[in-house]
């Protein structure tokens, strides 16, 4: 299974999001090597996007989403569950998926404390890191799209984008 590198990552959200369904996540630890399919994904589209946290420009929190695609974006909501997003876009221009659900795992907040996702991987580089890749699989050819979940507070407009992609 070949990693997913660079090219991938940097294209418009919009892309890499439906891309990922059916990708494969991989998790080393040294002496663990567990993989997860990706089947539930959200699209977050740059400072324009008021569902996505760099509409408020940089800040320390979102400073890794102005970097090219192919980085880890992790954030902690509710005081315990840590919400995994992956970079996409070209530098300066921040776009994010979120990571939804795997097969074994739904939601977000339950598939992070299954891999043991926390505060370390923000930054880590999906093309370089050797405990945290993303591989190439058979592409999903049929999936769903509907609203993003959880992101009332963005609007009408915002919230009801078809920017959810599932299988």
């Amino acid at each position: 299974m070949k990693r997913l590198d660079t090219d991938f990552f940097i294209r418009d959200v919009l892309e890499v999001a439906p891309d990922l369904l059916g990708k494969q996540i991989h998790l080393h630890n040294g002496e663990n090597h567990r993989i997860f399919r990706i089947n539930e994904v959200e699209a977050y589209r740059g400072m324009e996007d008021l569902a996505c946290h760099a509409s408020k420009g940089k800040t320390n929190r979102t400073e890794i989403m102005f970097h090219r695609g192919g980085y880890i974006y992790v954030y902690l909501i509710y005081g315990m569950y840590w919400m995994l997003n992956f970079v996409s876009g070209p530098d300066n221009i921040p776009q994010a998926v979120l990571i939804r659900g795997v097969e074994e795992f739904n939601g977000p907040g339950k598939l992070t404390r299954a891999m043991g996702i926390d505060k370390s991987y923000y930054g880590e580089d999906l093309t370089t890191s050797e405990r945290i890749w993303v591989s190439d699989a058979k592409p999903v050819k049929k999936y769903n799209m509907g609203s993003r979940i959880g992101v009332d507070y963005a609007g009408e407009i915002w919230k009801n984008k078809p920017w959810r992609y599932y299988y």
